[in-house]
């Protein structure tokens, strides 16, 4: 079925009439434009700058305060002072070094955990590792430096490629050049960031990244800490114009350290639906299912739409309203694979059955019930074993209600036993139960013969006694009945 075909479907159906605000599924236009750049060439320094802008959420043309010139200026305005620096050395290992040095001079003042935006650390200095490596980045083509990005688990930094040599760069750090050289790096590196630095050897532990994946991390890290806040339906955008922003990346890196950008923002979208379920939204969970599968298709769709259909069916029936229930899965059918259509019809389906049985209220009900049970099995949407559970209750109920009253119909109820039985097969319940039911009869005989009998009717209570005896001749009771008979015959004589 294809997506157009699907959303006409479940747009038609009630669970789908009411429209909903949903985060934008669509791309900025500037992520194709800056992907599109990529595949010209290089990124320039002011392509990095632009884009870096871009990913911190910031207008490159509003400025940080009144009066003051524009992020692409002071940037602009940065590099000129750094390309014009009298003492910017010709050597390029030693002009990375100098770039570190000059970067925070002028812009790095505190270390941020948090600060990944390239905006704030032209604001206020503040700087994390991602945000600094990115500044780092954007000067040091500027210079003509060859740079790359490198991850961790958890950090980020640069290496230069200078005079055949990869040297790394702790940006975070302004002794952070070459951090592998210097013996007293270390310790104020870990207490500043809390982050250990991997040596160039340690390649398992880290990844080399392209100038265009480095600068999306600052989409990744703003989109952690929305998460980690609750704010799933931000994040969502922020996925999304990440993974256009990495869709045609030339070289892109394939590394369990550098989250795929396609993986991740399915993620990000099945974050924020579970955040959906979780406040009790699960049709809106489902309308957002509907869109965002339609446009990013992916299997962890179907898990998640079997559980918010569950969660809605559950407090539907949990709440009594069982016929809604079965509406909203006929609704929900086209967003299902069969199997877990199935799996939730044959839940419903108890469900649904199971309360009729135990609405039973007259025997007239019984037939059309138990036809209900015999059908519900015979199209396996009610499991064998259940069925003979769900029966058992239903004719047991109709028994006591054929023999209830003053009466005591007994023989109307162990005659529907016995037809149930013989129209089910054995089953130890009814048959204890018809047992249970001729005992109460047979005790009903004495009852009736103890009661003319002690009104002197003999006549009576010998007449009952032998109608009884006719039907139950291995009674105890009955026969210490005819005894008692017997002998007051025998004294008479």
């Amino acid at each position: 079925m294809t997506a157009l075909l699907l959303l006409l479907i479940l747009h038609g159906s009630p669970l789908f009439a009411q429209s909903s605000s949903f985060p934008p599924l669509e791309p900025d236009p500037l992520a194709e434009e800056f992907a599109r750049r990529g595949q010209r060439g290089p990124y320039t320094w002011q392509d990095l700058a632009e884009i870096s802008l871009w990913a911190s959420g910031a207008d490159a043309d509003a400025s940080p305060a009144r009066g003051k010139p524009s992020y692409r200026a002071l940037i602009a305005a940065a590099v000129e002072e750094l390309k014009s620096a009298p003492d910017l050395p010709r050597n390029e290992k030693e002009r990375g070094e100098y770039v570190l040095g000059f970067m925070h001079k002028k812009f790095l003042k505190s270390y941020s955990a948090l600060q990944t935006r390239i905006d704030t650390i032209l604001s206020n200095g503040r700087y994390n590792c991602v945000s600094s490596a990115t500044l780092y980045l954007i000067l040091a083509r500027a210079v003509d430096l060859e740079v790359k990005g490198v991850m961790t688990r958890d950090h980020a930094f640069i290496t230069v490629y200078a005079g055949g040599d990869a040297i790394d760069v702790e940006t975070t750090n302004p002794y952070g050049f070459d951090p592998g050289n210097r013996r007293d790096f270390h310790d104020d590196f870990g207490k500043l960031t809390g982050f250990a630095y991997v040596p160039a050897r340690n390649y398992r532990d880290r990844t080399t990244i392209n100038a265009l994946e480095l600068v999306s991390l600052i989409f990744s890290n703003r989109i952690a800490d929305l998460e980690s806040r609750s704010r799933y339906a931000e994040a969502v955008p922020l996925a999304v114009n990440r993974a256009g922003l990495l869709k045609d990346r030339r070289d892109g890196v394939s590394s369990s350290i550098f989250e795929d950008p396609d993986k991740d923002l399915i993620d990000r979208l099945l974050n924020y639906g579970a955040s959906l379920v979780k406040a009790g939204k699960e049709e809106e969970g489902l309308r957002w299912a509907a869109l965002a599968s339609a446009k990013y298709p992916d299997p962890a769709w179907q898990e998640y739409i079997l559980a918010a259909a569950n969660n809605r069916i559950v407090k539907l029936t949990r709440g009594g309203r069982t016929p809604e229930a079965r509406a909203f899965l006929t609704s929900a059918a086209a967003l299902l694979s069969p199997d877990n259509f199935r799996q939730l019809d044959l839940m419903l389906a108890d469900t649904e059955l199971t309360e009729l049985s135990s609405r039973i209220s007259r025997a007239g009900e019984a037939e059309a019930i138990l036809a209900a049970l015999d059908q519900a099995e015979g199209e396996k949407r009610l499991i064998t074993a259940r069925a003979r559970e769900l029966r058992s209750f239903v004719i047991l109920k109709t028994a006591a209600l054929l023999s209830a009253g003053p009466n005591h119909d007994w023989l109307a109820a162990i005659a529907w036993l016995e037809a149930s039985v013989t129209r089910y097969g054995a089953d130890p319940r009814l048959e204890q139960e018809i047992r249970t039911f001729r005992s109460n009869r047979a005790i009903d005989f004495h009852n009736r013969f103890a009661a003319a009998f002690n009104k002197k009717n003999y006549d009576e209570a010998n007449k009952i006694l032998q109608e009884g005896l006719a039907e139950f001749p291995d009674s105890r009771q009955l026969q210490n009945d005819r005894n008692t008979v017997e002998k007051i015959s025998g004294a008479k004589r």
